[in-house]
């Protein structure tokens, strides 16, 4: 079992029984470790203690920072709709495919694409010169499954795997000792309504959160929450588009398209690691 499944199991473990707040000697016991280890991992690889950890997601925190999220989000440009946004501490650029582009189906275009561990398990990346055009967790899905998705957006393109090509670009989204020479350019194919819910979502500050009808408002559709739903799911790019920002409007942590648990341990990172830089000098 490796360490994000073990993580995984304990975050699992830990959410179903939230209401009691298990020790640490309970969540090592049900990992079948013991309690030094456990508690060694985990800060290790959440970078929080599990103690900590529950605090920071419980329903009530989530709620609160929906309430601290009204203000940035009661203007619509808050979130803003430009191409640069600021993630972590390098830039990400998104630019959407012509429709010119989309007509040649890929013609003369590469796609290099590889699989690389993180910090929540196996990641499918697959990039061309314009950018990274698909980001997807492998719990769920084959590899072949990625590469059926990107035939079929890209018939005549030629795709052949290539992991130096794109283990800087997994560097820049989880080392944080290892900064970009230059910013990340998703290369991404939607329809402008979704094209301007994936901008938006890159505006959300790491560690906030915001709900759909929210997000809805602030792109000046606020009967469109639906709408959002979908373009927040259909979303190409995992983690660097951070769908994983926007939750239920009662706080709760849920539908996300990887899994609960992926979900809950992303959320703890990134708590984690927007902390340390607050608290650096």
């Amino acid at each position: 079992m490796s360490d994000y499944e073990r993580i995984a199991e304990a975050i699992t473990f830990i959410t179903a029984h939230v209401s009691r707040q298990p020790t640490l000697e309970e969540v090592a016991a049900h990992l079948h470790i013991s309690p030094f280890h456990f508690q060694r991992l985990f800060c290790r690889w959440v970078g929080v203690t599990p103690k900590r950890y529950l605090q920071v997601l419980t329903v009530e925190r989530a709620k609160q920072l929906l309430s601290e999220s009204q203000s940035l989000l009661s203007v619509s440009d808050a979130l803003g709709l430009s191409s640069g946004s600021r993630l972590y501490d390098h830039f990400i650029r998104l630019e959407a495919v012509t429709p010119g582009e989309y007509k040649q189906r890929g013609k003369n275009l590469s796609i290099e694409y590889a699989v690389h561990p993180s910090p929540f398990g196996n990641i499918f990346i697959a990039t061309t010169t314009r950018g990274i055009c698909k980001l997807s967790f492998l719990d769920y899905s084959a590899i072949d499954e990625q590469l059926a998705v990107l035939h079929h957006q890209w018939p005549l393109a030629a795709m052949h795997e290539n992991r130096s090509a794109t283990q800087a670009m997994i560097d820049a989204m989880f080392n944080h000792d290892r900064k970009p020479d230059r910013p990340l350019t998703l290369y991404v194919t939607g329809t402008n309504f979704q094209v301007s819910v994936w901008k938006a979502l890159l505006r959300i500050p790491t560690s906030a959160v915001v709900s759909y009808s929210q997000l809805a408002q602030a792109l000046g559709r606020p009967r469109a929450a639906r709408a959002v739903g979908g373009a927040v799911g259909a979303n190409p790019i995992a983690f660097l588009i951070p769908c994983h920002r926007v939750i239920q409007q009662s706080g709760k942590l849920g539908g996300y398209h990887w899994g609960e648990p992926r979900l809950h341990a992303i959320h703890a990172w990134e708590t984690a690691r927007h902390g340390e830089k607050s608290a650096s000098p």
